[in-house]
């Protein structure tokens, strides 16, 4: 997904959308997604919130003619015709026609992300009451990166027994014990302990781990009592794993599942730790936690 700068939205019944701005090899471009309905974009328009200088405008049926924001007409820097309206013979295949979670991606002529303030689309063919909008969006919100959840352990597991716990594998800590007298195997000092990087390291000359002979990887974390428990768990395709990007996005396939049962984020991961632990799986996390210091391999 692109790095999104700034995202506007839109909201009417019946009909809403976003779009998304970024920067990609010195292009400004927008991902106009619709989140609900359906409308054949027409035209965009865009400028800065300084309402100075001649407005742009195009002709017809593709104008933005009347548009204000808080009683103040707007002055467009800037207007990009896609099509004209009317669906004719395409029907619903029209290019610029988006139905519930398309997406269209547009070239800006802006130079600078910090250009576009102000958004307007011009759409016929909407599922709104008039069946057209003439539509202004200020006020884009900044995106804030998602915080990843960070892992004490993660055991990357060649095999498992039949009642889950782990038979053989590698073992990573994040961070050394000290001393450490079964040379455990830890992430380097200094490294954040996200799954990203104990996969990497993992695979990393210095790990020798190979993707495809996992069967399964978990994660473990100590809770307040310091008691080593099992967070989640995710387990390999029939066929194996062939890459590291294959595990990533198993992982975040697992992550996604997991917040969405216990209403947890990433953010709030570890805070659900000690929850509803039941005796089997408290003695079994008892029994690892014996085992920090050595690494199946």
């Amino acid at each position: 997904m692109p790095d999104y700068a700034k995202i506007f939205t839109y909201e009417v019944e019946g009909l809403s959308y976003t779009v998304s701005l970024y920067e990609e090899d010195g292009k400004i471009l927008a991902d106009i997604t619709l989140t609900e309905g359906s409308m054949d974009v027409n035209a965009l328009y865009y400028g800065d919130d300084e309402f100075s200088g001649t407005s742009e405008s195009l002709s017809g049926p593709l104008n933005l003619n009347g548009t204000s924001l808080e009683g103040e007409k707007i002055q467009w820097d800037d207007a990009v015709a896609l099509s004209d309206p009317g669906l004719g013979s395409e029907g619903d295949e029209k290019e610029t026609y988006l139905h519930e979670g398309d997406t269209l991606t547009v070239e800006l002529g802006a130079e600078s992300l910090d250009e576009v303030d102000i958004f307007g689309i011009r759409a016929t063919s909407t599922t709104t009451e008039d069946g057209s909008i003439k539509a202004v969006s200020d006020d884009p919100e900044e995106p804030v990166d998602p915080v990843e959840p960070t892992y004490e352990k993660v055991f990357f597991g060649w095999e498992f027994s039949e009642t889950g716990e782990p038979l053989s594998g590698t073992w990573i800590l994040d961070q050394e014990p000290d001393p450490n007298h079964y040379g455990v195997t830890a992430l380097p000092e200094g490294t954040e302990p996200t799954f990203e990087n104990y996969l990497s390291y993992y695979a990393s000359d210095t790990v020798w781990g190979d993707v495809d002979l996992l069967e399964g990887v978990a994660f473990y974390e100590t809770d307040e009592n310091g008691t080593l428990q099992e967070v989640f768990r995710f387990d390999a395709p029939e066929a194996g794993f062939q890459s590291t990007e294959e595990v990533l996005d198993a992982y975040y396939a697992a992550l996604d599942a997991y917040e969405a049962e216990s209403g947890t984020d990433g953010a709030d991961l570890l805070a659900a730790l000690s929850i509803d632990m039941d005796p089997e799986a408290e003695a079994t996390a008892e029994e690892f936690s014996e085992a920090d210091d050595y690494e199946f391999v």
